[in-house]
């Protein structure tokens, strides 16, 4: 039998699993929910939520800032792209993509300007005009010399046995017939565009699997032989959209399509509907393809210090400063892999990109090592995989330091992390209701919430104790089980827990409401600070588990500094 003095004064590590809780060098709890990690490695009961509007159904929400003041919330629901600023809905604009597209859709925003991508749709441009929003397909720019279109040509591996005829047609001279020695076309390749005997053409008309009719703005003269020498525009409803999309070094950047998904496009300096390569001249297009034994589907694009390209196998980057079409260093440094299904936008914590990986149990931080050549890919949440119940969205508040993981069950998993202090741990938050989207927009974090059969935009506040003004949440945090002088008890007795508080109303320690000084209650009152306690609390057997747990389920603040307990264990 030995007595012991056990003290927690920093809870840096977050809620741990339980393979963790034979360690003796964790700062972790056994379970940890509805409370955040301070700076100082102490607890805060979490924010509560207040509606900022309802909505008709379920959406996904993305932050789209203009400037310092001026700052809204986009919602996409099903066939709809709703505008917030603030409760108020500024526009509604009828969109192309059902709802079960939505969560393939990718943007990037330039200025007061944000291009949406999904492999299945034409591209779209969100614009500002005249104060107001609208919607617009993205059309690639044309040479005003000959109404070409500035739209990168490839040639796609199905092409190769393909030779179309051409012959004249009746529709004019600028039109032709294209016959090809095997079935090939499809009503999908309406609207695409060809490269062949010099001149781009149009697919006006669907004829046959094996014919079609075609438009050019040039003068052409037919062949005398079939033309195997032919590219076909990258991307079109038959093969695809890009998948991918960012804006690098004044380039507009993409990645991916259905028919060449290791593909990444990139525009020319600073005209970036203009993905013409030209001649190879510093500011003109550049295209690559990622090379590997394995087979790459391109999953995001991010820019940073480099163009980080992140895959379903593995996380590549494209170093080159400046970037033109003969300098481009690129190479594959990590094999972690993302997601496929939908699109978790990668976020910017401490100078490193953040990502969910391919298993979806990883979030991973993709930095470079201290010699700045190499990525690495370390796991934060390598000691709280129980949390990690399939991600559907994600957001990083750079302001609080929280990493916001919504789950697909509903509930949200939050990081709080502060490398300069120690401080990378998890905590679960749990609502009356489901956690659908997540966004965070000038220091304040959004999410779209389903309450019954209802939806709303809430967002945290620090004025809120409840959330949406009706919905009362409980907050709890759990001892690891003890271990003392490196041993696991087999018997506990806990004679005292001791919790240092500052400016706290509720306290549960084990169930048992702690005794406060009943002039904190004022409403002008900001708590009690100080050492709270019970004593007496008897014989522990079961020792695998919470030797204490603090808790409650008042609407009330409470902060917790350090926790002690005193007593005797027996191996």
């Amino acid at each position: 039998m030995s007595d012991f003095i056990k003290t927690q004064n920093s809870f840096a590590d977050g809620e741990v699993a339980p393979e963790f809780f034979a360690r003796d060098n964790l700062n972790g709890l056994s379970k940890l929910e509805n409370m955040d990690i301070l700076s100082g490695g102490g607890l805060k009961r979490r924010d509560g939520l207040e509606i900022v509007t309802e909505l008709n159904s379920a959406a996904r929400i993305i932050p789209f800032s203009v400037s310092e003041s001026e700052n809204y919330i986009l919602a996409l629901t099903d066939g709809h792209l709703l505008i917030y600023n603030g409760a108020t809905r500024v526009r509604d604009l009828i969109v192309p993509w059902e709802f079960d597209a939505i969560e393939k859709i990718q943007y990037a925003q330039r200025f007061g300007t944000m291009i949406f991508v999904h492999p299945d749709f034409q591209p779209y441009i969100l614009e500002k005009s005249d104060g107001l929003f609208d919607l617009v397909p993205f059309e690639f720019s044309r040479n005003n010399s000959d109404m070409t279109t500035n739209i990168p040509f490839m040639k796609f591996e199905d092409t190769t046995d393909i030779n179309i005829t051409v012959s004249a047609n009746s529709a004019g001279s600028n039109y032709a017939t294209f016959t090809t020695n095997k079935s090939f076309w499809t009503q999908d390749n309406v609207g695409g565009q060809l490269m062949l005997i010099n001149n781009q053409w149009l697919i006006t008309e669907y004829i046959s699997p094996t014919v079609v009719q075609a438009y050019t703005t040039g003068q052409y003269n037919v062949p005398d032989e079939p033309v195997s020498d032919w590219t076909e525009a990258a991307f079109s409803d038959r093969r695809g959209w890009p998948c991918s999309i960012t804006f690098h070094q004044d380039r507009l950047v993409f990645g991916g399509s259905k028919s060449w998904p290791s593909g990444i496009w990139m525009s020319q300096v600073g005209r970036h509907k203009n993905f013409n390569v030209g001649t190879g001249l510093d500011d003109e297009a550049i295209f690559i393809t990622l090379v590997s034994q394995q087979r790459q589907q391109i999953c995001t694009l991010v820019s940073s210090d480099t163009l980080q390209i992140l895959t379903n196998i593995g996380e590549w980057a494209i170093a080159s400063k400046p970037l033109t079409p003969s300098n481009i260093d690129i190479k594959q440094h990590t094999s972690v892999g993302s997601i496929t299904t939908r699109y978790l936008p990668p976020q910017k914590i401490e100078g490193a990109t953040v990502f969910i990986s391919a298993t979806q149990k990883d979030i991973r931080e993709l930095a470079l090592d201290a010699l700045g050549e190499n990525y690495n890919a370390r796991d934060l949440c390598t000691q709280a995989k129980h949390l990690m119940q399939n991600p559907v969205d994600i957001s990083y508040n750079d302001e609080r330091r929280q990493l916001f993981v919504v789950m697909e069950n509903g509930d949200m998993a939050v990081l709080n992390q502060n490398s300069a202090l120690g401080i990378s741990g998890w905590a679960q938050y749990k609502t009356q209701g489901k956690f659908k989207s997540v966004a965070t927009i000038n220091g304040t974090t959004f999410v779209v919430v389903e309450r019954g059969d209802d939806f709303y935009i809430e967002k945290f506040s620090g004025n809120a104790s409840e959330d949406a003004d009706e919905y009362e949440f409980s907050f709890s945090a759990a001892a690891i089980p003890i271990r003392a002088s490196g041993h696991n008890a087999n018997m506990l007795r806990i004679r005292k827990i001791s919790v240092r508080v500052l400016d706290t109303k509720t306290l549960f320690i084990n169930g048992e409401r702690a005794s406060l000084p009943n002039d904190i209650y004022a409403q002008d009152s900001p708590g009690f600070s100080g050492d709270v306690f019970i004593n007496q609390l008897g014989c522990q057997r079961n020792c695998i588990n919470a030797p204490w747990v603090i808790s409650s389920d008042e609407q009330l603040p409470a902060t917790i500094l350090s926790v002690g307990m005193y007593g005797y264990y027996i191996v």
